[in-house]
């Protein structure tokens, strides 16, 4: 059986991995002072990133239309796949699971749409096991999400409190901190949803406590340092895990500016990584 996949932009896939695997990724919705961007076009991540601090008037973000999703599906059928499997960020935190759920509402069954329950290349590194897996079957590409989906972990400092409160869309886990505009929240994505986990009142001690939670577990299958527009704080970090255990680590590892459609909300200097343990 031929299994096509579709995912969608906020999962921050690279472009090589998106061609090897072909895979249709679904590009969602960014609104910078009154234009309309599909994500990846039109602005770039540095330059979303180096204007976001003077904006006026907060970003804005959407989910792809069922029309675009539509198309996709479409798109891979008419192309010999006999069954579509469309996989997205979380359902708790965006509405794309639920255009996807629609539009696969009028294939008769052929596109099975998978709620990942996490976001940038927390669901990516899900699509690309699914992809992996496609030519198993459906039933090997669903177990492979879900193995995934259990050995994933998420972690993310921000900078700041203050972009994910202009952008109205403040995770109720993040009202622990209050008015506390200027402390560094650290954050774990579990289950779909936004989980605090501490707060630290200086970058020095947001990479530390990071450091922590990354040397918690065992070996890593796949990799991925995330940042909003800081890499040189991403690679000081990479370079100090791989000095304190680089046995651990897998041998690619990506690096990832994480898209607008996320940073909209999260800010500037942000650093996160996205592991799958092996």
């Amino acid at each position: 059986m031929k299994i096509g996949i579709v995912t969608d932009s906020t999962g921050d896939l690279p472009a090589h991995l998106i061609e090897q695997y072909d895979l249709q990724v679904v590009p969602c919705i960014l609104v910078v002072d009154g234009k309309e961007y599909a994500d990846g076009t039109g602005i770039t991540r540095q330059e979303f990133y180096a204007r976001l601090p003077e904006l006026k008037t907060a970003p804005t973000t959407a989910a792809p239309s069922i029309g675009e999703f539509s198309a996709r599906y479409h798109h891979l059928l008419d192309r010999g796949c006999e069954h579509v499997i469309s996989i997205h960020a979380s359902r708790a935190l965006t509405a794309i699971c639920a255009a996807a759920q629609q539009a696969a509402r009028d294939f008769d069954g052929r596109v099975t749409v998978v709620d990942s329950l996490s976001l940038s290349l927390g669901l990516g590194f899900q699509a690309l096991a699914a992809a992996e897996a496609a030519e198993h079957g459906l039933e090997a590409a669903l177990s492979a999400i879900e193995s995934t989906r259990r050995r994933l972990h998420l972690f993310a400092v921000l900078d700041t409190l203050e972009y994910a409160r202009r952008s109205g869309r403040l995770p109720p886990a993040l009202t622990i901190f209050g008015g506390l505009l200027h402390v560094k929240p650290m954050i774990e994505l579990t289950n779909g949803e936004v989980k605090a986990i501490g707060a630290l009142r200086t970058t020095s001690k947001a990479n530390d406590r990071m450091a922590y939670f990354f040397h918690s577990g065992g070996q890593f299958e796949r990799l991925a340092i995330l940042h909003t527009d800081s890499e040189h704080r991403a690679r000081e970090f990479l370079t100090r895990i791989m000095r304190e255990n680089s046995r651990a680590l897998p041998r690619d590892i990506l690096m990832v500016n994480v898209t607008p459609v996320i940073g909209a909300h999260a800010g500037p200097n942000g650093l996160g990584f996205a592991a799958v343990r092996a």
